[in-house]
C-alpha cells in the first residue's frame, strides 16, 4: 500500500515484529541466567528431592523452547498452572506465576501501572512545557546574558543524576521549607488533589532532567529555521517577531521534538525505577527491583516485556505523529 494508510500499516508490522523479537531476547536472556531457580524459589532449607519437584512444577527441566512456546501460548490463549492439588486457569494474555507468590504477572502489573503511568505521564507535562519554553526563549533570546544562563542550566540539567535531583528537592522542599509532604502514593480517583501534589516532587525529578534535552533541541530547530531564506521574507514584509517565533520557528521544530519525545518516554520509563525507589511509590519500576532481588523470573520477564511494549508503541506513535508534521517522511 502507498500513501499514509500504507505508511501506518507499515510501522505497525515493524513494532509487532520488533516486539516478538524482544520476547524472545528477553526470554533467553533472563532464563540461561545462572544459579538455581528451583532452589531460590524453594529455600536455602529444601531437601534435593523438594528443590527437583518444585523444579518439575515450574516446568524447569523442559528445553528452553518449549518452555518459551508455552510462554506464547500463555500470552494467546492462556494456560493452566497446576499446585499441587488442583489447577488454575491463567486467561490470555497471560506471562506466567510468581515464584514467589503464585499470583498472575498480568495481575501484579495492572496493580503496578496506574503509578507508573501516572509518574511518566505527568512528568512528560512538565518536561515539554519546561523544555520546549525554555528553546524557545533561549532562541528568542540569542546572544543576551539570559540566553547564556538558559544554556548553563540545560547543559547541568543533562550532567545531573536523577536521584541526586530527587534527593535535593526533598531535603529542600519537604524537609528545610516544609512546603510539601514526602510523596505518597494516592489513587487519582480517591483524591485528585491530593495524588497530584503527592507526585509533584516525583515529576519534577523525572522532568527536569528530560526537559533539557528539549531545551537543547528546540533551540538548535528554531535557529537552524530562523537562518532559512523563507523566515527573512517574513520579516521584510513587516510581520512581528513574536508572530515569526510562534507560528513559523516553532512549527518548524515540531517534528523534532516528536521524535525525542519518544525517545525520551522510553529512559524515562528506566528512569522511573530510580525515581519510584527514591520516592517509595509502589509502581512498576519498585516491582521490578524486588523481583530482580528474589530472583523471580516471571514477573522479571513480564514487566520487562511490557516496559519494552510501551517504549515501541511510544516510538510507533512517534512515527506516525512525525509523518502527520512532515509528509516527505511517508514518501522516504
Amino acid at each position: 500500500m502507498n500513501g499514509f494508510p500504507g505508511f501506518v500499516l507499515r510501522r505497525l508490522a515493524g513494532a509487532v515484529i520488533t516486539l516478538f523479537v524482544l520476547s524472545v531476547i528477553i526470554y533467553v536472556v533472563f532464563y540461561v541466567t545462572p544459579g538455581n531457580v528451583a532452589q531460590i524459589t524453594c529455600g536455602p532449607r529444601c531437601s534435593p528431592a523438594q528443590v527437583q519437584q518444585v523444579a518439575q512444577q515450574l516446568h524447569l527441566d523442559d528445553p528452553l523452547y518449549v518452555r518459551y512456546w508455552h510462554f506464547l501460548q500463555g500470552v494467546f490463549v492462556g494456560q493452566d498452572y497446576s499446585t499441587g492439588t488442583s489447577v488454575e486457569h491463567c486467561a490470555a494474555p497471560c506471562l506466567g506465576q510468581s515464584y514467589q507468590t503464585g499470583r498472575e504477572v498480568t495481575d501484579i502489573i495492572w496493580a503496578k501501572l496506574p503509578v507508573s503511568f501516572s509518574l511518566v505521564l505527568g512528568a512528560m507535562v512538565i518536561w515539554l512545557l519546561l523544555g520546549v519554553g525554555t528553546g524557545v526563549l533561549s532562541a528568542w533570546r540569542r546572544g543576551r546574558l539570559s540566553e547564556r544562563v538558559l544554556t548553563a542550566v540545560t547543559l547541568a540539567g543533562v550532567a545531573t543524576p536523577v536521584f541526586v535531583i530527587g534527593l535535593v528537592l526533598m531535603i529542600v522542599v519537604c524537609g528545610e521549607l516544609r512546603l510539601l509532604p514526602f510523596p505518597q502514593y494516592v489513587n487519582f480517583t480517591d483524591d485528585p488533589e491530593q495524588w497530584a501534589w503527592n507526585l509533584l516532587l516525583p515529576w519534577l525529578s523525572l522532568a527536569l532532567i528530560e526537559a533539557a534535552g528539549f531545551a537543547r533541541l528546540t533551540r538548535s530547530s528554531m535557529l537552524e529555521t530562523l537562518a532559512e531564506d523563507h523566515i527573512r521574507t517574513f520579516r521584510a514584509y513587516g510581520v512581528g517577531e513574536r508572530a515569526v517565533i510562534a507560528r513559523h520557528a516553532l512549527r518548524g521544530a515540531t517534528a523534532s521534538v516528536i521524535a525525542l519525545n519518544a525517545v525520551t518516554v522510553g529512559s524515562a520509563v528506566g528512569g522511573a525505577v530510580l525515581t519510584e525507589t527514591l520516592f517509595g511509590l509502589p509502581g512498576i519500576g519498585q516491582e521490578l527491583v524486588r523481583a530482580v532481588k528474589v530472583v523471580d523470573l516471571p514477573v522479571v520477564v513480564g514487566m520487562v516485556l511490557v516496559t519494552g511494549f510501551f517504549v515501541i508503541l511510544a516510538n510507533a506513535v512517534a512515527d506516525i505523529l512525525y509523518a502527520v508534521a512532515d509528509r516527505r517522511v511517508v514518501l522516504a
